[in-house]
């Protein structure tokens, strides 16, 4: 019997679903078409979004100390709707600003500096065709992707060059509180500039429900790129995210998620890892204090648990140290206290690294603590300050004690 693989049918089991989804719409179209189009783009929508970003990094080895002032700019137009259908289109552009470009871009550009992963580009972040009604959202071509708290798949919005996808997508909502997300991703454009797009054969399945307690959630995510090496992460995992009002001034917070991958790779061993995060807090009066428990495992310390489309900025330190975990897995509490006051936001987080599968000479991965100040003035400004402070634990894993700070401006309209 002939096994059939959902990694080598993605489009035709999207290109179904959206066929099923606009199929009724077909017989509908107005005989006045040309005239629906025209409104489309009358009623359409333009924009743009500005920022201006310093970042700085100090590290403790022999890497030069990196300086780098960078705008990025985006400009882009939403048409109007057409019997459900519209379309989208943006550019996004990073460049460096008044020559203060002291850093190493990742691609080659000042290398001996440390990183700050902001190359100079021009791309199309955007651009897609949509299809919506009450019932489902159908999306194909250059799009964002966000799932959940983006822990698995994300935009990267931090970086000056975001994360978007190639892709067919499609979200259903049958039912009040039900939402059932695929996605097939035929290219990753990462942060880094095109020289380092990835194309792939992508499949990402997400399910949620919605309950009095909080939101249930189960997905796959099954990532192949597409090359020789054929290096593929499959991930399967259930989370559970809400709140519950104490009283007026009170609300508990709590979430619980796990996760299993198989990782494999053209003449390499298949490894299994898994990832754990709970997380308890209370929200008192505007002011929340929250414990975090995340564990990236490992295989015998040979592979840990990876999240390659993730919005890594986000878990496991500002300063970055922990995109890729260690080969020994990656164990992370942290402790973080947010709040407002006089109009501006106050956030601060302490973590404390260790590895998973420790060896007699790597176990202590370090700490950090990480600060922000930010204001919102209105609906289109707002500037924001962060420090973030790395100490390195054993030597034999790598890390250097780092240092680095930003500061931004930005505008949108």
């Amino acid at each position: 019997m002939k096994t059939i693989s959902l990694k080598n049918r993605g489009y035709n089991l999207l290109g179904l679903a959206v066929a099923t989804a606009i199929a009724g719409q077909v017989g509908t179209v107005s005989a006045d078409l040309g005239a629906d189009i025209t409104d489309a783009f009358k009623n359409g929508k333009a924009y743009g979004d500005f920022r201006l970003r310093y970042e700085m990094v100090d590290q403790d080895n022999t890497a030069k100390d990196a300086d780098a002032l960078t705008l990025r700019s985006r400009l882009g137009y939403v048409t109007g709707d057409v019997q459900g259908f519209s379309a989208g289109i943006e550019f996004e552009d990073s460049r460096t600003i008044a020559g203060m470009d002291d850093y190493n871009d990742t691609n080659g550009h000042n290398s001996d500096y440390s990183v700050i992963a902001d190359p100079e580009t021009t791309e199309l972040d955007q651009g897609y065709v949509q299809y919506k009604n009450d019932l489902v959202k159908a999306k194909v071509g250059r799009q964002v992707i966000a799932l959940d708290n983006q822990r698995f798949v994300g935009h990267v919005g931090w970086r000056q060059d975001r994360q978007v996808f190639d892709a067919s997508s499609i979200t259903v909502t049958p039912v009040k509180g039900l939402t059932a997300q695929y996605a097939y991703l035929s290219k990753r454009n990462r942060v880094f500039g095109e020289e380092k797009d990835i194309d792939s054969k992508d499949h990402l399945i997400n399910v949620g429900y919605k309950t009095p307690f909080g939101k249930v959630t189960g997905y796959a995510y099954l990532l192949e790129e597409d090359n020789t090496s054929e290096e593929s992460y499959d991930t399967y995992g259930v989370r559970f995210a809400g709140k519950k009002e104490i009283n007026t001034d009170l609300n508990a917070l709590y979430t619980a998620e796990y996760a299993m991958q198989d990782y494999s790779e053209v003449g390499q061993t298949d490894r299994d890892t898994d990832y754990m995060n709970f997380e308890l807090g209370a929200d008192y009066k505007g002011v929340t204090a929250k414990l975090g428990y995340e564990v990236l495992g490992s295989d015998d310390g040979q592979k840990g648990f990876a999240t390659p489309l993730a919005t890594g900025h986000k878990f496991n330190g500002w300063t970055d140290q922990f995109l890729g975990t260690p080969a020994q897995g990656l164990v992370d509490l942290s402790f973080t206290v947010t709040g407002k006051v006089a109009g501006l936001k106050l956030l601060a987080t302490y973590h404390e690294f260790e590895a998973d599968d420790s060896t007699a000479t790597i176990d202590d991965l370090g700490s950090e603590l990480d600060l922000l100040v930010a204001k919102k003035f209105n609906e289109t400004y707002s500037a924001g300050i962060k420090y973030a402070m790395y100490s390195a634990g054993d030597v034999a894993a790598g890390k250097v004690d780092t240092d680095k700070g930003w500061l931004w401006v930005s505008a949108k309209f």
